[in-house]
């Protein structure tokens, strides 16, 4: 998940604009099997329709991966939330069937199994936007708490269990439910916002977020949801989240400082503390993370000083290296906001856009494979 902002114009992460200068290969050419070492595939599209951008992926089987986004990003009145599917062979875009106005951006997607399926943002009507899937299509779900105002930015899902998080009147707000049709919302004590959340089971979990001058890290146990101590870092945000286990996590987002430019932030969880992750140095943006549950995990981004290459960087415990794609002689921005990885395939996937001079966006999707024999 991305570092999203209320608005629907920013909601993507406009900053940086570059030219793109290369056409992406049709989506149906992108190959199944990942090859045998740690190496970027040929980049593919889902081919949304004008100024699209995907801001979510996640990954329900190799055969079956969900990304949201939005389609005419700068068109207030005909923008649209996007959800596409790949089955293995190809991306197809998927509707929401009971719904005549839409989503006007969707920001997140959590898939519990191949059939149960969430994904959260903003609707036209101004409310936030919640729909559930079933493996063929989406249904608007409407929550008759939750009101003009309040944001989400992120969604996790477990079998019959679902929890987004956000915002309501500057305080993070939590919004879960389930199979029973019954919501609960919490509004948490305190300044601030939550953009991603990962649930470890029906009762536990983490979310975090920022309080508009430090990062915020709240914890699901016992049911209930309280602020969680971290490290003290002025300036710093969180934008994700994956939960490895009980005893391994990793959170991250940016700490910005006085002149406004932003430096990565990574933050580990080793069952009893988080702590700093020593970060690489330059413009780096961090959006995503995912793992592989061996302990190894991939964060999606952008590089700033070198922003026509994918870029991704890669944790495995103990040290943190860059993994970019092929350099091109055109200028570019590639800007990778999620990441997920396909369990039994060694490959990671994670999706975002290219942007050019114009403001003009093109959807994205990037594979690196991985050899899949890396221990912990």
């Amino acid at each position: 998940m991305t570092r999203r902002l209320p608005r629907r114009a920013l909601a993507l992460c406009v900053g940086g604009l570059l030219l793109l200068s290369s056409r992406l290969p049709a989506a149906h050419a992108e190959p199944v099997s990942p090859p045998a070492v740690e190496a970027w595939q040929a980049p593919t599209s889902a081919r949304l329709s004008s100024d699209g951008s995907l801001s979510d992926v996640a990954g329900a089987s190799a055969t079956s991966v969900w990304a949201v986004g939005q389609q005419s990003v700068w068109d207030i009145w005909q923008s649209r939330g996007a959800i596409t599917h790949w089955d293995g062979a190809s991306w197809t875009e998927v509707g929401i069937r009971n719904d005549p106005t839409g989503a006007a951006l969707l920001r997140s997607v959590a898939a519990a199994s191949p059939t149960e399926l969430w994904a959260v943002g903003e609707g036209h009507d101004s409310l936030p936007y919640l729909a559930r899937g079933d493996g063929t299509g989406f249904d608007r779900v409407t929550v008759d708490s939750m009101r003009v105002g309040d944001w989400l930015g992120g969604v996790a899902a477990t079998p019959d269990r679902m929890v987004a998080v956000g915002r309501r009147d500057r305080q993070p707000l939590v919004v879960s439910g389930g199979g029973s049709g019954k919501w609960k919302i919490s509004q948490l004590k305190g300044k601030g916002t939550l953009y991603g959340v990962a649930l470890a089971g029906k009762s536990e979990g983490w979310a975090v977020g920022d309080t508009g001058g430090r990062p915020l890290v709240t914890r699901l146990s016992g049911g209930r949801w309280k602020p969680y101590q971290i490290p003290d870092i002025p300036g710093g945000y969180l934008r994700d989240i994956y939960l490895d286990g009980s005893k391994r996590a990793l959170a991250v987002g940016g700490v910005y400082d006085d002149s406004g430019r932003a430096r990565p932030l990574i933050l580990s969880w080793n069952g009893k503390k988080w702590s700093q992750v020593t970060p690489p140095d330059g413009d780096v943006r961090l959006y995503g993370v995912t793992g592989d549950g061996k302990g190894h995990f991939w964060i999606s981004g952008v590089d700033l000083e070198q922003p026509g290459e994918a870029f991704l960087l890669r944790y495995d415990g103990h040290t943190v290296r860059a993994l970019r794609g092929a350099a091109t002689v055109a200028q570019r921005t590639v800007r990778l906001q999620s990441v997920t990885y396909l369990p039994g395939t060694g490959t990671v996937l994670t999706v975002g856009h290219v942007v050019d001079a114009n403001g003009r966006y093109t959807d994205v999707i990037e594979r690196l494979g991985t050899s899949g024999r890396a221990k912990p």
